[in-house]
């Protein structure tokens, strides 16, 4: 157990950060099988715009890797040129 107070401060920051990240984790991984799923072009290209800000977001704040990020919004542009 942790015996300054700064510590025990870093234990619930943390706790809480990872919670947020988990969630924005989780939910831009469903927008992105959602996508995937999509049949209609117009409404995947709508789609697309915010799977995209989703995912630099997520680069940014290092929740995934910036080569990652790149890859997914590659994969997902070239499904929704070819629908």
């Amino acid at each position: 157990m942790a015996n300054h107070k700064s510590a025990l401060k870093r234990i619930r920051s943390n706790e809480t950060k990872r919670l947020r990240n988990k969630y924005q984790h989780k939910t831009t991984r469903n927008a992105v099988r959602d996508l995937r799923s999509v049949e209609d072009k117009k409404d995947a290209e709508e789609k697309l715009v915010k799977v995209i800000s989703m995912l630099d977001k997520l680069a940014k704040t290092n929740i995934i890797h910036k080569n990652k990020a790149a890859n997914l919004k590659s994969k997902l542009t070239k499904h929704v040129a070819a629908l």
